[in-house]
């Protein structure tokens, strides 16, 4: 099993940046796509970016294209996301989501490991 624990959400205001981390324990990290997704309330879970194990291959959601960035530190068993420009569009409760593959995933069904979520609220 691979434990997945994700942190910093919070409220900001139009325009500000955060910067999402997940730590991953249990399980060995090796091998594995991972990718944060995120649910707003009344909408279906949606994929936001994604990364492989070695970082060669991204995916980003149209609208968070240019203002988001996925990383990884295989080091560490951590994986990140900073969001920059954020709307009010963003709110949502992110999940981190981890899978062994070594293609670059996408659909929700295809994770295997997620975390708890974390609240990001982009208010004025």
């Amino acid at each position: 099993q691979v434990q997945l624990v994700e942190s910093g959400g919070g409220l900001v205001q139009p325009g500000d940046s955060l910067r999402l981390a997940c730590a991953a324990s249990g399980r060995t990290f090796t091998s594995t796509t991972m990718g944060w997704f995120r649910q707003a309330p009344g909408k279906e879970r949606e994929i936001v970016a994604a990364i492989t194990w070695t970082s060669d291959t991204t995916f980003y959601a149209a609208a968070v294209k240019g203002r988001f960035t996925i990383s990884r530190d295989n080091a560490k068993n951590s994986l990140y996301l900073q969001m920059n420009s954020l709307k009010p569009e963003d709110t949502a409760v992110y999940y981190c989501a981890a899978t062994y593959s070594v293609r670059l995933i996408t659909r929700s069904s295809e994770y295997n490991y997620w975390g708890q979520g974390t609240q990001v609220t982009v208010s004025s």
